[in-house]
């Protein structure tokens, strides 16, 4: 050492801290890629993360490679410093290059070059892998056996490198990565995508229209109420049902209706005649899963029975598709809006037939959607009893007043949210 001077010796230990700083940057940058669009740039055919890939297949290999690396070019650094820290100073140079060399090692091989790659993983990672491939080909042999003594140790602790997790997002994580897309997906376009995700925890019993609010007809009424009630009907198809909706005829569809007005031959008989077939669905349904069946049996509509075939309520195609795309302009059912009367104190006047899960949607409020349905099932629940008007409770945290009680059920009840807590 004493024929080499002292400014190669400078220089040769400028070098060691730029190599340093290299697989310092490379370590950070390979972590921290983003691997779906490293998985997506592969299927592009992207060299780079072809490359980038194949190293973080092993990833005990990669660390032990670049840790390889980066010990003998500090512990190299560390001995040039101390040289030239002697011939300097003497023996307090040795101090001296201690910490001299600590703070640029610091600065210049771990905060500055891992920064840079946490900012550009990709920009880092990419070309920095055409040096790593090379290295760990010429350094097999030692990383293999580096690799062999640390996977003896973990093995110890249950521990096996074999078993690389598989890291795949969750439905929660999904929602997450959809709304923090920011201005990449329009606010409209992240909702809807929530909404799929969501299809499979929602049933068919949380969006249908329940049992007392379906618009039927009686075919056992007189003639010409039914010709009224056909004509002055909201909703293309039409329950048909005998003296009580248990005992359901089928759905008439309001074109053959019309047909059979313009051809005359409009009776009870004909009416009977045209009605299409009914399509149950089960009551537990998810949604996903009855979009699916509905696809397969081209239908649109059914009547959801429980598990003794009794009929709860209906459900369209519509209000599966309504639960993704938002309410329809045409829809004839009442929206929460309508349900919902702000006042100037603060509060608000609810509905008792209002769905919860539609409350908790528009209002950002948080009624357990586990039990009950509406707003007047969840209240009679928490009482387990017909409540009186005028009566207050705090339910789930929200003070509530009950304001109208009527057959027994709760018509109206004036929610204050401020309150909450």
């Amino acid at each position: 050492m004493d024929a080499i001077s002292t400014s190669t010796l400078f220089i040769t230990l400028a070098i060691l801290v730029l190599i340093s700083g290299y697989f310092s940057g490379s370590e950070t940058g390979l972590m921290s890629l983003n691997r779906y669009r490293l998985r997506h740039l592969e299927k592009q055919s992207h060299k780079g993360a072809k490359r980038v890939s194949k190293l973080l297949e092993r990833p005990d290999r990669l660390i032990g490679l670049i840790l390889i690396g980066n010990n003998l070019v500090n512990i190299a650094a560390s001995a040039v410093a101390t040289i030239i820290g002697m011939r300097l100073f003497g023996d307090v140079g040795i101090a001296i290059a201690t910490f001299v060399l600590t703070f640029v090692i610091l600065i210049f091989s771990e905060v500055t070059p891992k920064t840079l790659a946490a900012l550009h993983p990709e920009k880092v990672a990419f070309p920095s892998s055409v040096i790593l491939n090379i290295l760990l080909k010429i350094l097999f042999p030692v990383v293999i056996a580096v690799n062999w003594i640390t996977n003896g140790l973990l093995k110890l602790f249950g521990i096996s490198a074999d078993k690389i997790e598989q890291h795949s997002l969750s439905k929660e994580e999904l929602k997450t990565v959809v709304n923090e897309s920011g201005a990449l997906l329009p606010e409209r376009h992240q909702n809807m995508l929530v909404s799929i995700l969501d299809l499979e925890q929602v049933k068919v019993e949380d969006i249908m229209i329940p049992r007392n609010e379906i618009a039927g007809i009686d075919i056992n009424d007189d003639f010409k109420i039914i010709l009224k009630l056909l004509s002055h009907a909201q909703h293309t198809r039409v329950l048909l049902y005998r003296d009580q909706i248990d005992d359901v005829v089928g759905f008439i569809h309001s074109r053959d209706a019309l047909r059979l007005l313009t051809k005359e031959q409009f009776t009870k008989a004909s009416l009977l005649r045209a009605v299409r077939e009914i399509y149950y669905v089960p009551e537990g349904t998810s949604l996903n899963t009855q979009l699916f069946k509905f696809q397969q049996s081209k239908e649109r509509i059914g009547l959801v029975v429980d598990e003794y075939g009794d009929i709860q309520g209906l459900v369209t195609l519509d209000d599966i598709l309504e639960e993704v795309v938002g309410d329809f302009t045409t829809t004839m059912t009442r929206t929460p809006s309508e349900e919902i009367h702000p006042q100037k104190d603060g509060t608000y006047i609810v509905d008792g037939s209002a769905n919860i899960r539609d409350l908790n949607k528009e209002m950002d409020w948080s009624f357990p959607i586990d039990g009950p349905k509406t707003l007047s099932g969840l209240i009679v629940e928490y009482l387990e009893e017909i409540p009186e008007a005028n009566v207050s409770i705090r339910l789930s945290g929200y003070p509530i007043e009950i304001i109208e009680v009527k057959e027994n059920t709760v018509k109206r009840a004036r929610i204050l949210p401020e309150l909450k807590g």
